[in-house]
């Protein structure tokens, strides 16, 4: 994971990408980034299923190899309608691998460092990040199409590594001789209301946290004027800041209250960190805030936001599971810049940053209603 992430450069600068390089609308833009979530939709879902059927060992190889080869290939399309294909097939092969790699997590961990071993994940994804955001911002102030070759190239390398250091785990139902049998409140993700609600707020929580890579570095470009590199930065910090401080804090945090506590104290931090670009003057250093009381939120949420999902699993199931959070993002990944887009064309960024600071307060107090309904339901 470290050595995929530090190739992610493509996504946090697409919509700078699509403006600036290729001449697209800011609608355009962010329909490209909503295609892209869109193949995300698809390929969790398909991943789902291949992870239940067929194990989830296979299909991360897969999906490192097959989407590493896409990025190289998206960065060759220069119209419209050709990227806007081919990013929604580079989504649809990339993105079947985080169902597969959630399950992977789960496999690996047990129970009682659940929260810690996600954490762990996320911290080599975020090292990654940040080290590839800052390269990124650098990369693009030279050429843009170097940041599809990375990308590619680091997929490609970690799919090796996959394939090199980690032994074939064979799991998936087509290999078992007997499948486990999940409890009846966990046997279904479409019938488990509580996990329908989580993930309607998820929808929700995600639509407004995407805006961090899409809308946000198109505002600092175009209406506070940062160059390339700064927002490159930036974008590193979100990384390191989670690198530094989130092991430390879900390792205190973990047990001691509700998962939905610490995830909707985190969703309303979130809302606070959009909000300060509107009510602060526009400086390099209210950026640097905003972006810390952003990654914070995240910190609070999103560990124990994937222990929440896998706790109503059972491991013939997991795949589904999985595969419905991984769409839930995806939807947000769609719906956040197509809807964040057309709100800046009609009404300027500052009416979207208060429109996203209101739904995550929203999505807060929904939390807050989803643990008092699971603390109902198991007596607690």
């Amino acid at each position: 994971m470290l050595v995929n992430r530090s190739g992610t450069m493509v996504i946090p600068f697409l919509t700078m990408y699509c403006h600036i390089q290729l001449g697209f609308t800011v609608a355009q833009s962010g329909f490209v980034m909503a295609l892209f979530g869109g193949g995300a939709i698809v390929g969790a879902f398909i991943g789902g299923r291949i992870v239940d059927a067929w194990g989830f060992y296979p299909l991360q190889l897969a999906a490192l190899l097959i989407g590493g080869c896409m990025f190289i290939t998206v960065g060759f399309l220069y119209s419209y309608p050709a990227l806007c294909i081919g990013t929604f097939i580079l989504s649809c092969c990339n993105e079947s691998f985080r169902p597969a790699n959630s399950t992977a997590i789960a496999h690996y961990s047990a129970i009682e460092n659940r929260t810690r071993s996600f954490s762990l994940n996320r911290l080599a994804i975020n090292l990654g990040w940040a080290f590839g955001g800052a390269i990124g911002g650098f990369l693009a102030s030279v050429n843009y199409h170097l940041l599809f070759w990375v990308d590619g190239c680091t997929n490609i390398l970690a799919a090796g590594l996959l394939l090199k250091l980690l032994p074939f785990v064979k799991s998936g139902s087509k290999r078992k001789v007997h499948k486990q049998q999940a409890p009846p409140a966990a046997s279904s993700p479409y019938r488990d209301k509580a996990y329908l609600f989580f993930i309607t707020l998820t929808i929700l929580f995600a639509s407004c946290f995407f805006q961090m890579f899409s809308m946000e570095p198109l505002f600092y470009k175009t209406q506070w004027h940062l160059n390339e590199r700064f927002i490159g930065i930036l974008m590193a910090l979100n990384g390191i800041i989670i690198v530094g401080f989130e092991m430390i804090l879900v390792y205190s945090l973990e047990g001691r209250r509700p998962l939905t506590t610490y995830i909707r104290t985190g969703i309303f931090l979130v809302g606070i960190g959009f909000s300060l670009v509107n009510v602060l003057q526009p400086a390099a250093w209210v950026a640097i805030i905003s972006i810390a009381v952003i990654t914070i939120g995240e910190i609070l949420s999103m560990p124990f936001m994937n222990s929440f999902w896998i706790s109503r699993t059972a491991e013939n199931n997991r795949g589904q599971y999985a595969a419905m959070y991984t769409i839930a993002w995806s939807i947000g990944q769609i719906a956040g810049p197509y809807f964040g887009s057309q709100v800046i064309e009609r009404w300027g960024y500052n009416a979207l940053w208060w429109a996203i600071t209101g739904l995550c307060f929203i999505t807060s107090l929904g939390f807050s209603q989803l643990g008092k309904y699971t603390k109902r339901r198991t007596g607690d």
